[in-house]
C-alpha cells in the first residue's frame, strides 16, 4: 500500500501542491512542506476518532456511503479554484474539534508559513484526503472498520516517525500517543483510561470536542 510520501511524490501530489500554491500565494516548496505536514495531522485525527465510541464505523460509513467516492480528485484545480470549503470546515470541525488552533500553530511551526494561510489550507485539504481515502475504500472493498483501520495505518506508516524528515511527528499524536512510542494502538487506549479520569472516552471528547 502507498505511504503519504507515495502519494505527495505523486502526479496527484504534485496536482494538489501545485494548485494549493497557486490558491494562496505561497510558492511550490512551502505547499509541499504544509501538505507533507498537514495529511499526517488529518489521517492520525482520524485513526485517534477511530478509537472513540462509534467513530469507526462513523467514519467508515461516510467513506463508503458514496459522497467521499473519489470524484473530487478529477477535478482538483476546479474544487480548490471554487473557493468553498464548507465541507472541510466541517470535517475538521469533527476531527479536531478546538484543538484545530493547535494544529494550526503546530504546521506553522513545523513549516515556517504563517498560521492564518494553514488555516486556509486545511480545509481544502480535508475532502482531498476523504475522497482519496473513499476511493481506495472502494478500490481495496474495505467493508468493515478493521479494514479501515488497516488502510489508514498502512497510509500512517513512517509518517509520524520523528526520524523522518519530510513528513515529521503529528502534534495530535503527540498528545494521544500514552506511552511515547510514537504511534496509536491498543496499548494507548489502556493507559489513557489509567491515566485520565473519565476514561478513554473523556480523553478523545476532548481531543475532538465532544461533550
Amino acid at each position: 500500500m502507498s505511504g503519504l510520501l507515495d502519494i505527495i511524490n505523486s502526479d496527484l501530489g504534485k496536482q494538489i501542491i501545485g494548485n494549493i500554491s497557486q490558491q494562496t500565494g505561497i510558492d511550490q516548496n512551502q505547499a509541499k512542506d504544509v501538505v507533507s505536514s498537514s495529511l499526517p495531522e488529518l489521517l492520525g485525527a482520524m485513526q485517534g476518532n477511530m478509537l472513540s465510541g462509534d467513530g469507526a464505523s462513523g467514519l467508515l460509513g461516510a467513506l463508503t456511503s458514496g459522497k467521499h467516492d473519489g470524484s473530487i480528485l478529477d477535478n482538483l484545480g476546479g474544487f480548490l479554484g471554487g473557493g468553498d470549503f464548507t465541507d472541510g470546515n466541517k470535517i475538521l470541525g469533527h476531527l479536531m474539534g478546538d484543538k484545530l488552533g493547535a494544529v494550526e500553530t503546530g504546521i506553522s511551526k513545523k513549516t515556517g508559513v504563517d498560521s492564518s494561510i494553514i488555516a486556509k489550507i486545511l480545509p481544502m485539504l480535508a475532502p482531498i484526503i476523504m475522497g482519496y481515502l473513499g476511493k481506495q475504500a472502494k478500490n481495496k472493498n474495505v467493508s468493515s472498520t478493521t479494514d479501515l483501520g488497516g488502510l489508514l495505518g498502512g497510509l500512517l506508516t513512517g509518517a509520524t516517525s520523528g526520524n523522518n524528515s519530510s513528513l515529521g511527528g503529528s502534534v495530535l499524536t503527540s498528545v494521544l500517543d500514552q506511552n511515547g512510542d510514537g504511534k496509536l494502538d491498543a496499548s494507548d487506549a489502556i493507559a489513557a483510561v489509567t491515566k485520565k479520569k473519565g476514561g478513554l472516552g473523556g480523553l478523545l471528547g476532548g481531543l475532538f470536542g465532544k461533550k
